[in-house]
């Protein structure tokens, strides 16, 4: 019997272990990659965490690691699949094992949404990714298109632009979402081209990825565009399906919970991106697990 497990080693749950800890609180931390990080894994350089930066992505998630472990953060690799609730009880069903617990953070954190445009499925891996980062050196030299227009698909443009020869930032409107530095800083790389009310119809080729089919929202015209790579950057979908019709979530999967991290079922907490909140960066996760393990404390007592 845990006093409190955290499901997810992101930045939140990692911040929460380190809470728990600190508190003395029988804590265990279940991991589905078997190591930790999430989303922050695949950012190139994380430039707005306070007192670092232009850390990289990898490094602030291997420092959190390190720092959890220091802790002596109980960690077992696991993918959640179900909570049930008995007598006061919580008993979390995982493919490699159950564990019973007082407590349930969930910081499951969040996956990449898809085009749901044919060719996507197919040549995925094959020229066809959701992260720049990973796979942006295969590209050195050529041609790739990112789609989106937010901070993500912003930054992997400007990332991109260092090594490819020519950057097509395919955008389905006609202004970025992205934050106005990151804006003037895409719009300074010479060789990042924004189409603007333009829409991917479809990715083709045949072992690899070799054009797009893109459409004009305005005008209406379909055209070619040859490319070796398309990187996909339409937002983010939240990992709650395990905890669906348990916990209470919004129209779009986010589980509903405040600034104390509370879910509708006593002693159960959602934090970072697979909660709803205003803003999904790695300062607000950590803040999350902070929160969360305090509320945990608190309700302890009442």
């Amino acid at each position: 019997m845990y006093d409190l497990v955290i499901i997810g080693s992101g930045p939140a749950g990692m911040s929460a272990a380190i809470y728990a800890q600190r508190a003395c609180l029988n804590t265990l931390m279940l991991e589905r990659t078997g190591f930790g990080g999430g989303q922050v894994l695949n950012t190139y350089e994380v430039d707005n965490y306070p007192g670092l930066p232009g850390i990289s992505g990898f490094e602030l998630a291997q420092k959190m690691s390190e720092h959890a472990a220091k802790m002596k953060t109980k960690t077992v690799e696991d993918d959640v699949t179900e909570i049930r609730a008995e007598n006061g009880v919580y008993t979390i069903v995982g493919e490699n094992g159950t564990y019973e617990t007082k407590g349930i953070i969930i910081a499951t954190g969040a996956k990449h949404a898809h085009l749901n445009v044919p060719g996507e499925e197919e040549l995925a891996g094959m020229g066809v990714s959701y992260c720049a980062t990973c796979d942006g050196a295969f590209f050195t030299g050529r041609d790739v298109a990112v789609v989106g227009g937010g901070d993500v698909a912003v930054e992997d443009a400007i990332f991109l632009a260092r090594n490819c020869n020519k950057v097509y930032l395919i955008h389905r409107r006609d202004e970025l979402r992205a934050a106005k530095t990151l804006q003037e800083a895409v719009k300074e790389c010479e060789n990042v081209e924004i189409l603007w009310n333009t829409t991917v119809e479809e990715i083709k080729g045949e072992d690899a990825v070799s054009s797009l089919t893109i459409k004009n929202k305005v005008s209406g015209e379909i055209s070619s565009l040859n490319v070796a790579g398309v990187f996909i950057a339409v937002g983010i979908l939240p990992n709650s399906e395990a905890f669906k019709g348990v916990v209470e979530t919004d129209a779009s999967g986010y589980i509903l919970a405040g600034e104390e991290c509370k879910t509708n079922l006593p002693f159960v907490y959602a934090v970072g991106d697979v909660r709803t909140k205003p803003l999904r960066q790695v300062v607000t996760a950590v803040a999350d697990g902070a929160n969360a393990v305090t509320a945990f404390q608190k309700d302890l007592l009442q």
